[in-house]
């Protein structure tokens, strides 16, 4: 039995979606989490959980394109996840790797733009080829954008970006009176620049923390967390978020009215 033939009837199951089409989320964010444990719960190596995985990662980036999500970002890989074994990794860039390929060859048909977040010095130089000819070819094309974080940490985003903010200030001495920082100024130093802030975050596996994931990006997003694990997430549950995002009132800090 493969990973498509444990997972294809949980995504086979449909369901009357309970989400009103025009108050939709613009920008919808997940944290994959529970491949190990899906594996472990099945006696499989904790690589045919990454595997099942990335087999949910293709079908919900697909849900959400045909829904109208603008923005779908992910969290592939954290700063942290290279504490765990040379192999699991391996086995996460290998198929990080094969997705990379198969998302080239598909771009031109599904449209789907793709960027990363991240810090790409550590990944092998054909991996960091793959993601540049990916983020160039999707400069072409308009549509969902895909976001994956490889490598990525929240507390590690902002570090950057704001030593990249102070060397910019220094060479700029001359004119400090006019180089004051603002949060659209340093938002602009993030690896998510250009992007809007996530409307909703989601969280399987039964976890309820964001685990450093776009820590300055998520200050008013909605978060949404289900006991389901990563590989058994569907397109039901999905739709099962987006209602409880919905049924919300989103203040951003004022009183209610």
């Amino acid at each position: 039995m493969t990973v498509k033939d444990v997972l294809m009837p949980v995504f086979r199951k449909k369901n009357k979606r309970s989400w009103e089409p025009d108050r939709l989320p613009r920008h919808i964010a997940i944290i994959m989490d529970g491949n190990g444990r899906w594996a472990k719960q099945r006696a499989m190596p904790r690589s045919a959980g990454h595997a099942a995985g990335a087999e949910t990662f293709r079908r919900i980036a697909t849900y959400c394109r045909d829904i109208g999500i603008e923005y779908l970002t992910v969290y592939a890989f954290s700063t942290e996840n290279w504490k765990r074994s040379s192999d699991e990794v391996e086995a996460i860039m290998q198929l990080l790797e094969k997705y990379l390929y198969e998302a080239l060859e598909k771009m031109e048909r599904d449209k789907v733009k793709m960027k990363f977040f991240g810090d790409l010095t550590p990944l092998s130089p054909k991996l960091r080829a793959l993601i540049a000819e990916t983020e160039s070819l999707s400069k072409k094309y308009e549509g969902v954008q895909v976001n994956l974080c490889i490598n990525y940490g929240g507390r590690d985003e902002i570090m950057r970006a704001a030593m990249a903010f102070a060397r910019d200030y220094k060479n700029n001495s001359n004119n400090n009176n006019e180089f004051e920082i603002t949060e659209t100024v340093f938002s602009s130093y993030l690896y998510s620049s250009g992007v809007p802030d996530p409307d909703l975050i989601i969280r399987p596996s039964g976890e309820i923390r964001l685990s450093n994931f776009l820590l300055w990006q998520s200050a008013y997003s909605e978060l949404y967390f289900t006991n389901l694990l990563w590989p058994d997430f569907n397109e039901h549950e999905l739709d099962s978020a987006i209602s409880s995002y919905q049924s919300r009132a989103r203040r951003f800090g004022a009183a209610n009215s």
